[in-house]
């Protein structure tokens, strides 16, 4: 079965999340963003989720997961939680 790990940084708005993106972009890290302004838990672990598999997470999470690129920042991904940025640190098939 497949799996991934990724991490994330949750926001309540768009906005903040194109903001966030584009100082990851430009060389920020990602670990610090997510620290500094996640209002997930797992923002006080640079925003790291550990291993999943498909199912475990929202779909709309999923569907990212298990198809982006690796190590490549994606978003904003709208959730019933807000605003993610997602990156996928490894997968496996």
């Amino acid at each position: 079965m497949a799996k991934a790990n990724a991490r994330h940084i949750l926001v309540d708005s768009e906005e903040i999340c194109l903001e966030l993106k584009k100082e990851i972009e430009e060389g920020a890290d990602f670990a610090v963003v997510a620290k500094a302004n996640s209002s997930c838990p797992s923002g006080q672990s640079g925003g790291d989720l550990g291993e999943f598999g498909p199912g475990m997470m929202v779909p709309e999470f999923d569907k990212v997961v298990f198809s982006a690129p690796i190590n490549t920042v994606q978003g904003p991904v709208k959730t019933q939680f807000g605003y993610h940025l997602l990156e996928v640190t490894s997968r496996t098939e």
